[in-house]
């Protein structure tokens, strides 16, 4: 693996926070800006955004919060609804009754109020901790890492770290990146990589990084 004796992780996160200003957030970066900026929302809109493009989980979670957006409020509505509110995300009918349930629990056991607690979160059924870590760092403020497939392309494409997966990844960052960037880096990095250091075809002339990147594993750049 290359070694880069010059890569500076500040420099490049900086620099990189001044290019991304152009481009859109992060879909629940974006919401929290929005207002959305409850942990129950982040909750709720990152369930929606698996394996559904932001440009579709966005107006589906303002959609959805406009007709419910406390766990009082989403338990009162019928499954049925809340799926066809969040029907053009994907496996809307399963999250619906994920959704409902999260929300009925809470206000059953939790006086209609989402800890800030890990442990309870994935709990729920459909909460795994990429969304649990991803909306506690939003909505709490709590140092963690959530790794996606964009995070995971990007630092080990720079040569940062060395892993196969996005939960090897998630380990070696919270070893080697200091503590104060975990939150920056799930906000600057998942468009980053969506953007402009892409999957097959990077856009490297184009990178605020590019004299720093290993450039582990690229063969064809734009």
């Amino acid at each position: 693996m290359p070694t880069l004796p010059n890569f500076k992780i500040e420099t490049a996160l900086a620099q990189i926070g001044e290019t991304m200003r152009d481009y859109p957030k992060a879909a629940m970066f974006q919401l929290a800006a929005e207002g959305y900026d409850s942990l129950f929302e982040q909750l709720i809109s990152c369930m929606i955004s698996i394996r559904t493009y932001d440009e579709v989980s966005l107006p589906v979670s303002r959609q959805l919060f406009a007709r419910a957006n406390t766990p009082a409020t989403m338990s009162q509505l019928e499954v049925a609804e809340i799926e066809s509110l969040i029907r053009r995300s994907t496996f809307a009918d399963r999250k619906a009754a994920q959704i409902h349930a999260i929300a009925t629990t809470l206000v059953e056991q939790y006086e209609g109020e989402l800890p800030c607690d890990a442990e309870v979160m994935l709990g729920f059924k459909g909460v795994g901790p990429k969304c649990a870590h991803l909306a506690l760092g939003i909505g709490c403020g709590q140092p963690y890492i959530s790794v996606d497939v964009h995070v995971h392309r990007v630092v080990n494409r720079w040569g940062y770290v060395e892993t196969k997966t996005p939960e090897k990844t998630t380990q070696a960052l919270e070893q080697k990146l200091p503590q104060r960037h975990w939150i920056e880096t799930n906000e600057l990095l998942m468009p980053f990589g969506k953007q402009i250091c892409q999957g097959t075809r990077p856009r490297c002339s184009i990178c605020p990084v590019e004299s720093m990147c290993a450039q582990v594993g690229v063969s064809d750049v734009r």
